[in-house]
């Protein structure tokens, strides 16, 4: 098994409030997967993508990938996790508004060992991908919300991860480019990467060929 989690709980406090934004959660994802997490605000949907991303760690409970345990990492070792193996997609999109696509798309690339000219290349082949080569040099606020969220999207992908988690990625667009950018993540899919998507979109539940249903922070069907 690619992905696992066995008996995941997270629980946050607020003041003498105990919350269960993960409640004994158990799942697998095979590798090359595309799985939505489907449910509404506070079902444990991002809490359970920023767990698999190595950006918060279980209260109780293991996430494994490829047999690793993430919650055994340190600080380090995440980061690098995250570097060489995740791509966050975000429902805000996080660009830099003072920064051209092509900049954008290169940011992840800094930390790396690279030439310019590589990472140059590395960013062109990845708003190629997405389609938007004829606005690589155009700023955020030039463009529409649907190629922003593309932009964030080949940003995803300049390091080639092998998975990609995507949290509400349509919810701020119309009704048709949220349709293409679940074309695009699904096609990444098809390219042999592991696409994990939350959303509380029932459009998208009912053309995922796998989903997962979450309620109070645990996994009430799996389809």
């Amino acid at each position: 098994m690619y992905l696992q989690l066995e008996g995941v709980s997270k629980i946050y406090h607020k003041g003498p409030v105990e919350v269960r934004a993960l409640d004994q959660v158990d799942l697998s994802i095979e590798r090359g997967e595309f799985l939505v997490l489907w449910g509404v605000s506070g079902s444990g949907k991002s809490t359970l993508l920023n767990l698999v991303g190595g950006l918060d760690h279980p209260t109780s409970g293991k996430v494994e990938v490829e047999g690793r345990s993430l919650e055994r990492l340190d600080s380090d070792a995440l980061a690098d996790y995250r570097r060489e193996h995740i791509g966050f997609i975000f429902q805000s999109f996080n660009l830099i508004p003072s920064l051209t696509v092509l900049e954008n798309v290169t940011l992840p690339l800094a930390p790396l060992r690279l030439s310019g000219a590589e990472k140059r290349r590395r960013s062109a082949a990845a708003v190629e991908q997405v389609g938007l080569t004829a606005r690589a040099s155009h700023l955020p606020g030039e463009l529409s919300g649907g190629e922003q969220q593309r932009v964030a999207i080949a940003r995803a992908l300049v390091n080639n991860p092998e998975v990609i988690l995507a949290d509400e990625p349509t919810s701020d667009l119309d009704t048709a480019t949220g349709e293409r950018i679940i074309d695009l993540l699904e096609e990444m899919g098809r390219q042999g990467r592991t696409v994990i998507l939350a959303t509380h979109d029932p459009r998208i539940r009912e053309r995922a060929a796998h989903r997962v249903i979450m309620q109070d922070g645990r996994i009430v069907e799996r389809a």
